[in-house]
């Protein structure tokens, strides 16, 4: 999946923000972005409003856009909820998936499996992602999906970010095929299971990102 502008702008400054290379507060300057990254403002304006629906970024009226302050605490909460969110989501999936949406949930794995072999953790990510999303529309309840969504696109960046941790990757897939597993077979309880432990493990994986590049940041500074 070839990435735009937008998303690989938005994911390098992802990286800065959460490595600490960008600080709580510092404004972000929209005609510094664009030469940097040699862009229009055109993706920059697109990154801001994702990151700003992220979290990452508080956008102020009158005086500009600067990077949030988002506590490691409240973010492992944030995933204990994604948990249970994508667990039910899971159980109601392995009991009404339609044969379509199985055939497509299986392609959507092989893609993963695909791009986890090129160890290119953000490329993975997106298929990722994609891979998730079926499964939230095969439960066939809208409210649990909007809810799902909402609070998925606060955890984006933290859940792009924990594939980068050692052989994260390779787990994850396994993660997905117990997962697809569970589903085919129609068994409910496995697929909640699943799909619980597989987003309560990224919140843990994002941890041992944090505390690696905490030690990264003191060792270089």
């Amino acid at each position: 999946m070839k990435r735009s502008n937008t998303q690989r702008l938005k994911d390098s400054l992802e990286d800065d923000i959460i490595n600490g290379r960008l600080s709580p507060g510092e404004r972000l300057d929209p005609e510094e972005l664009a030469e940097r990254f040699q862009v229009s403002r055109t993706p920059i304006r697109e990154a801001i409003h994702q990151l700003t629906a992220s979290g990452l970024v508080t956008v102020v009226p009158k005086k500009g856009t600067f990077v949030a302050k988002v506590g490691v605490e409240q973010l492992i909460e944030m995933f204990e909820v994604m948990a249970e969110l994508e667990g039910m989501c899971g159980r109601l999936a392995a009991r009404r998936i339609t044969q379509k949406e199985l055939d497509g949930l299986s392609e959507s794995l092989h893609r993963c499996e695909q791009v986890a072999s090129t160890g290119d953790p953000d490329e993975y990510y997106y298929e990722n992602e994609d891979f998730h999303q079926r499964i939230y529309r095969a439960s066939h309840n809208g409210y649990l999906v909007r809810e799902a969504n909402q609070l998925k696109q606060r955890l984006k960046p933290y859940r792009r970010l924990q594939l980068q941790v050692r052989n994260r990757v390779s787990n994850s897939l396994n993660e997905h095929r117990a997962i697809h597993a569970a589903i085919k077979a129609g068994d409910a309880a496995a697929a909640e299971d699943a799909m619980r432990q597989h987003v309560l493990i990224q919140g843990e994986r994002f941890s041992d990102f944090v505390a690696t590049m905490k030690q990264f940041n003191s060792q270089a500074s």
